[in-house]
């Protein structure tokens, strides 16, 4: 499919120059370098429903209802941050969810990739200040599983959603879909974002087709160098305001991102979730219905997690930084 042909090389130079990416993920067994890690605050992240506010209800048919609803669940204000997977396996996990076409395949009919966009996009924009949303792509040729680039050469940010959507379309016929897939390098690249804003809350919402790499050798009860570097991000990111969603398209399997969340230690506030765009989207419903349901989905859960940020004291510090150790 077009956006997994080889490009040439000169062309590809001249459209995105991606061949220095924005940022470097570190060992995949390591932390990355991180100032002291603070005193520890009572915290439960593995009970997430013990001391929730009351349930924010699901009979909504507007994004305007589920934007009341955030900011009535106390959500303040968050900026957004994009990561895109580019690897290989897009090609072939639209088979029964999308047609039999690649999921990144750009033509009349959104993608799954662009209709999750458009939704996180309508949803959070009214509590960004700035409309800036750093855009990133990982898993393609130039990245693979340790580096992520920016959707602009000269790492700019997109000027609210329609411009990533619109940035997106561009660049997908530019791409040599690759992998392994880690989240660990756009995990990174959030966390110096969040350093970088002085401690302002973010939310980062990764799109992907698939699970963290994890090879048939890999023994049992055993993470694979992939899912350990992801492991020892989501972590370090505990330590900052910033809240992780991902976004699951295609046709999975997903079974293993449902026991991830569980299989993460000692995080300051359990700061990811996992939510299936497909499962919610293939519901017999009409398509508002459909989409405010994601929408809810994918953020029900970012009031209380920002009022652990508040709690944890994260906001607006300079000197919340997470710690190096061994997951």
């Amino acid at each position: 499919m077009g956006n997994a042909e080889s490009i040439d090389d000169t062309n590809r130079d001249e459209y995105l120059q991606l061949q220095r990416p924005s940022f470097r993920a570190e060992s995949s067994m390591d932390f990355r370098p991180r100032h002291e890690k603070p005193p520890t605050v009572d915290v439960e992240p593995h009970h997430r429903h013990n001391n929730q506010p009351q349930r924010i209800d699901d009979n909504f048919s507007s994004f305007d209802q589920v934007i009341s609803a955030l900011r009535d669940a106390g959500l303040e204000s968050s900026n957004l941050i994009l990561g895109i997977d580019f690897t290989k396996s897009n090609e072939w996990t639209g088979k029964y969810s999308f047609h039999r076409k690649s999921l990144h395949a750009i033509g009349s009919t959104p993608n799954p990739y662009e209709q999750a966009i458009s939704i996180i996009g309508r949803t959070l924009s009214p509590f960004d200040e700035d409309n800036l949303i750093p855009c990133f792509g990982f898993g393609d040729a130039s990245t693979h599983d340790k580096y992520v680039f920016s959707f602009f050469p000269d790492d700019r940010y997109c000027h609210g959603f329609e411009e990533a959507l619109a940035r997106y379309r561009e660049i997908v016929p530019h791409l040599k879909l690759s992998g392994p897939t880690s989240y660990a390098p756009v995990i990174d690249a959030a966390i110096d974002i969040v350093e970088k804003s002085n401690g302002q809350y973010h939310v980062l919402v990764i799109i992907a087709d698939g699970q963290v790499m994890r090879s048939p050798d890999t023994a049992p009860g055993r993470f694979s160098p992939q899912e350990q570097a992801t492991i020892n991000s989501i972590v370090a990111a505990s330590h900052y305001p910033l809240s992780i969603i991902l976004v699951g398209v295609g046709d999975g399997p997903w079974d293993s991102m449902h026991q991830f969340d569980d299989n993460i230690p000692h995080r300051a506030f359990d700061n990811f979730q996992f939510v299936n765009f497909t499962k919610i989207m293939s519901e017999n419903n009409g398509m508002s219905e459909k989409e405010t349901a994601f929408a809810l989905a994918a953020l029900m859960e970012i009031p209380l997690q920002y009022k652990a940020t508040q709690r944890l004291s994260m906001l607006g510090s300079t000197t919340y930084k997470a710690t190096s150790s061994s997951a």
